[in-house]
């Protein structure tokens, strides 16, 4: 993955981590009031030593202030997963490898579009799918200047969502309850964003039609994968009649893991033809072949 776009960032010194570590909150409380964190000892998150080992070997170097509103985010996702299914990945090691690293790792493909546009003009990014936010947040929280759109079709995550957004202070971040169908046939969103990505399992060829239709003609659709070999050949036709074509594929490992990843940049070189995306639940029940 290229780093060259990457702007440069003040090395964290031991100094630094040290007074990170003593200024995170030791507990967040979610409430219909809403979210207030407080110092209690009941539970203490932290990813940051786990963030600070490993950014920098995915060529996202973190400062301070991003690592501390991870730190939020990962109480936040703890403290909300006891009374909802945010996610099955709940340790901190886990939170800050396999939802925060892997997140970012899109990072330096955000920059090579950011520098293709020009430093003026500030990239739309929709996460379709988001779950718990990923990789969107982790994205915005890496990338502030990225106008980022969150969507998902449950409604109560939504909602956790907002209460991040407004606890991290994260401007030009919004939430859309849609299912990607819907939103693809929507003109307030279909071919309005210049990067859409998801991090889900379903297969690349019903990825790209949720994907696609949103995205402008010469953006990029990102798609985050484990592993690609075989979705990438049978996934090629849907890429190609829904209007886009492969640019190019890296695989590589999680630093620290065996976890192997994929990273699938897709370009959009000509509108999405209107019968596409299908109606709801077509594309993952009848995949494009």
């Amino acid at each position: 993955m290229a780093d060259a776009f990457l702007p440069k960032k003040k090395p964290l010194t031991k100094d630094d981590i040290k007074r990170l570590r003593e200024s995170l909150p030791k507990k967040v409380e979610i409430s219909t009031e809403g979210t207030k964190v407080t110092g209690h000892d009941e539970e203490v998150v932290d990813v940051a030593p786990i963030l600070e080992s490993h950014s920098d070997e995915i060529s996202v170097p973190l400062s301070a202030e991003e690592i501390r509103a991870f730190q939020v985010y990962a109480s936040m996702l703890k403290e909300k997963n006891k009374v909802m299914n945010l996610t099955a990945v709940d340790d901190d090691k886990g939170i800050a490898m396999k939802h925060f690293i892997d997140s970012l790792t899109l990072c330096p493909y955000i920059r090579e579009e950011q520098a293709k546009a020009g430093d003026k003009k500030a990239l739309s990014f929709i996460d379709v799918g988001t779950g718990a936010g990923f990789p969107g947040l982790p994205v915005k929280i890496s990338c502030p200047e990225l106008s980022v759109t969150l969507m998902d079709s449950l409604e109560k995550r939504l909602r956790f969502l907002d209460e991040v957004i407004t606890a991290l202070d994260l401007k030009d971040c919004s939430t859309v309850h849609s299912r990607a169908e819907d939103a693809g046939r929507n003109k307030k969103y279909r071919e309005k964003y210049d990067i859409a990505t998801a991090r889900a399992v379903a297969r690349l060829s019903v990825l790209a039609e949720y994907c696609l239709p949103l995205v402008k003609v010469g953006g990029v659709f990102l798609a985050m994968k484990a592993h690609s070999e075989e979705e990438e050949a049978e996934g090629t036709k849907a890429i190609a009649l829904l209007g886009g074509t492969i640019e190019k594929t890296d695989t590589f490992k999680l630093p620290g893991t065996d976890m192997e990843r994929t990273i699938i940049v897709v370009r959009k070189i000509r509108p999405t033809p209107a019968r596409f995306p299908r109606k709801a639940g077509t594309p993952s029940k009848t995949p494009i072949v």
